[in-house]
This record gives structure tokens, C-alpha cells and sequence, in this order.
């Protein structure tokens, strides 16, 4: 009786209610994301800064996110205080985030409109959000190995947090489609005033939720009330002696670079190569993220084990490959086509981004004293790659060879930079991703899991 009441607080089911108030503590790093993959190069390009300008911008902000992860991870581990270093996070983000989209603050301060000065601002205050992301999203990754050790319950956190998500980019889309109308971008001062609105309407809206988090969220107990050798700080090392932390690691990195690079160059796609209306670059988006969070909602009534983490995530993959394909192959005159491609492309990012997160709970199984570094190092890696992928594309947007596709000389379907960006480089991701996965032995790993296969996924 005494090792089951011991074990009962952890390996219980956890309430709905507690999964809704985690799930929505991400908000605010979500929804300005959505702003930032998706509008940031644009944006930037659009008042007068060049790709590759615009790429050095972007790459500031995912080397400060990447290094920042890394840290932040180390000091919680050492530490704890999820909340405390969460709650720091969203208020930088809020801080510096208008910054970034609300146009160069240096500039008018010292009345010099230069490029080389824009360049600078924008790329210091990205680094300041973006750390102020990472220490958001390192700790509110970290604590869902820390709140429970039932392996269903950490996909249902994990489920819950992707689909609110999704909620935020809709919500994002939403925002945006509502400025785009209203407001139209005549000169450099119109197109500033629309992004300035969509970041304070983003900010105010994901800065609630924050609040709801905090206020709905109890500290993490499990790393106090576990035994001494599972609350014990592991050394870095320890990971690095894995075989599974490896194969993870290179699953996530994928993932993110699937999702990201896609996001990225999703509104070049549909207004330069498609010459789609102005609308679109808010409705292709929220067709995806719309299916993506049906699909998440729909992954928290599943009991997981590893055999179905894996055969989730390969139908994901299979899933991007063929967009991918699509999206290289889509000539302009059947545009519209892209509306059903949209669809398939959310539910394969659901399938993917939530399987590839509850990867890592299975490997860090009980071992919660290193939860943080796994975290954050696995975002390190994705910030990196991601920093680098898009700088490396960007850097090629103006010289790009445009290739038609076609016998007729029609000018309909170009490989140019953006149709690589949104549908090659998903794809082979995914296809390596796949081939990854397939080696893994998460069975053996997330032996926490075993119990537990047939419990409910929520009381």
C-alpha cells in the first residue's frame, strides 16, 4: 500500500483542468512566432531592407534563441522555479516584441534612416525577444516531465499545448486579416502601422493567457518529491552516452525545420509565385493551423506507447513528402489547388510536432533532473539549423534561377528559392525524419509507459 500511494500522485491520470492551464501557458511565445516565421521576412523586405539584410535579422534572433536555450536550461535544472523563469520570459517577449515589428526605434532617435542602422536595431531587439523566448519555452517544455510520470498524460500536456497553438496562430491570422483590410499599405509608414497593430493586438491577447497560466499552474512538486537518485541534477554527459538522445534529437531538429522553413516562406509563396490575393497569406495559413489543431485535439483520446509515437509520426512524414511534391509541381493557373494542400499539410504538422515532443518525455522517462537541459538543447539545435536554413535561402531569394516546368513556354511554375523553401526542404526533412524514427527502440526507453498503456488519457 505504502509504494502505490507513493506512486499514485505521479502516475495517475492528471484532471482535464490542469491540462487546459498548461496547455495554455504558451500562448504568448506562440502567437508572436506565428508573427515572426510567417511576416518577419516580409516585412522586413517590404520596407526597403534586402533578403539578405533580412536573413541577417532572422539569423540574430534564432543564434540568441539557440544560445539562450542552452543557458536557460543549465540554471533550471540547477535551480527549478519554472514559473518564476517563465513568467521572466513573457515579459521580455511583450517588452521587446513591438520593437521588432514596430519599426526602427534608433532610427528616429537619431534621425538616420540608413539601412545599415535598420539592420542593426532590428537585429538587436530580436536577439532581445528571442531570448526572452527561449527562457518561455525551455520551462514550459521542461515541466511537462515534471508534472507527471504518466507517459498518456505527458502526450495529452503535450497534445493540449500544440493545439493551443494552432489557437494562436488562428488567432494571429485572424488579426492579421482584419489590419490587412483595414489598413492598406500605400508607403514604408502604412505597411509599419500594420504590423505595429497585429504586435500589440498579439501581445495583449497572449499576454492573458499568461496570466491564466500562472494563475491555473501549481510549481511543479515531482522533482522534490521523487526520490534523491531521480531528483539528482544529471550531468550533461549522461545524455551524450545515448543513443536515443541522438535519434531524438535529429527528429525534432527536422520537425522544426519542416514546420519553420515552411511557415517562413508560406506567404511568398501564395502572393509572389501564385500571385494569390492579399488574403490569402492569412487564409492558406489558417487552413493549416485549423486542421492542425482538429488533429491535436484528437491526439489527446489516444493511449500512446512507442510503436504508435513511431507510426504516428512516419504517417506525418509521409504526408509532407507528398505536399512537398505538390507545392514543387503546383503551376500558377490551378492556385487554388493550394487550398486542399493546406489541409494535408496541417494534419501531417500535428502528427509530427506532437509525436516528435512526446519523444522526448520518453527519453527522459523518470530522469527529471536533466529535463531542462534535453529541452533546451534539442532548441538549441533547432534554432541553429533553422537560423542558418533560412539565411542560406534568403541569401540565394534575388539570384535564383527560375526554371520552367512545362513544354508550352509558360510562365506558371518556377523553382525558385520560395517553392524549395515551402516544398523541397519540408520534404526531404520528413523523409529523413522517417528513416530516423524507424531505428528508434522507444519501447525499451519510456519503460514508464508500460503500466500504463491502458489507462484513460484523462480522469
Amino acid at each position: 500500500m505504502t509504494g502505490g500511494s507513493e506512486e499514485d500522485p505521479f502516475t495517475k491520470p492528471i484532471g482535464r483542468w490542469s491540462v487546459f492551464f498548461y496547455g495554455v501557458g504558451h500562448m504568448l511565445n506562440d502567437i508572436t512566432a506565428s508573427c515572426w516565421f510567417t511576416y518577419l521576412l516580409l516585412f522586413l523586405t517590404q520596407i526597403g531592407l534586402s533578403p539578405r539584410d533580412a536573413a541577417i535579422v532572422m539569423l540574430s534572433g534564432q543564434v540568441a534563441d539557440a544560445f539562450a536555450t542552452i543557458f536557460t536550461g543549465e540554471l533550471i535544472d540547477r535551480f527549478g522555479h519554472f514559473k518564476i523563469w517563465h513568467a521572466a520570459g513573457s515579459l521580455l517577449v511583450a517588452i521587446s516584441f513591438s520593437s521588432v515589428f514596430g519599426g526602427c526605434l534608433p532610427c528616429s532617435i537619431l534621425h538616420n534612416d540608413s539601412l545599415t542602422l535598420e539592420t542593426f536595431s532590428y537585429s538587436m531587439f530580436a536577439a532581445i525577444f528571442n531570448i526572452g523566448w527561449a527562457a518561455t519555452q525551455v520551462s514550459h517544455m521542461a515541466m511537462v516531465n515534471c508534472i507527471s510520470l504518466n507517459s498518456t498524460s505527458r502526450v495529452a500536456l503535450t497534445s493540449s499545448r500544440n493545439a493551443f497553438t494552432m489557437v494562436a496562430n488562428l488567432g494571429l491570422y485572424a488579426i492579421a486579416l482584419v489590419v490587412f483590410g483595414v489598413i492598406k499599405a500605400g508607403s514604408k509608414e502604412d505597411t509599419e502601422t500594420q504590423y505595429r497593430w497585429i504586435a500589440y493586438s498579439s501581445i495583449t491577447i497572449g499576454c492573458c493567457f499568461v496570466v491564466i497560466f500562472l494563475m491555473g499552474t501549481k510549481e511543479p512538486r515531482l522533482r522534490i518529491d521523487l526520490k534523491q537518485t531521480s531528483r539528482a541534477r544529471i550531468p550533461w554527459v549522461y545524455w551524450f552516452r545515448k543513443l536515443l538522445y541522438y535519434q531524438v534529437a535529429m527528429v525534432y531538429l527536422l520537425t522544426r525545420l519542416v514546420l519553420n522553413v515552411s511557415q517562413a516562406y508560406l506567404a511568398f509563396f501564395v502572393i509572389d509565385d501564385l500571385q494569390m490575393g492579399q488574403s490569402a497569406k492569412a487564409l492558406v495559413p489558417a487552413i493549416i493551423y485549423i486542421c492542425s489543431f482538429v488533429v491535436s485535439v484528437l491526439l489527446q483520446e489516444i493511449p500512446w506507447n512507442g510503436r504508435r509515437l513511431k507510426a504516428y509520426y512516419t504517417a506525418g512524414g509521409i504526408i509532407w513528402i507528398f505536399c512537398g511534391a505538390a507545392i514543387l509541381l503546383l503551376p500558377r493557373d490551378i492556385s487554388s489547388f493550394m487550398y486542399a494542400i493546406s489541409v494535408f499539410i496541417g494534419i501531417a504538422n500535428a502528427l509530427m510536432m506532437v509525436t516528435a515532443i512526446s519523444m522526448q518525455s520518453v527519453l527522459v522517462g523518470a530522469e527529471v533532473g536533466g529535463c531542462a537541459f534535453v529541452c533546451g538543447s534539442l532548441s538549441f539545435l533547432d534554432k541553429m539549423s533553422c537560423g542558418l536554413a533560412l539565411y542560406v535561402l534568403q541569401s540565394h531569394q534575388t539570384t535564383s534561377p527560375r526554371g520552367q516546368l512545362n513544354n508550352n513556354n509558360q510562365q506558371s511554375v518556377y523553382l525558385s528559392v520560395t517553392r524549395y523553401g515551402l516544398g523541397l526542404v519540408p520534404a526531404l526533412c520528413s523523409f529523413v525524419g522517417v528513416a530516423v524514427t524507424f531505428f528508434m527502440e522507444l519501447e525499451a526507453a519510456g519503460s514508464l509507459s508500460k503500466p500504463l498503456l491502458r489507462e484513460p488519457l484523462l480522469e
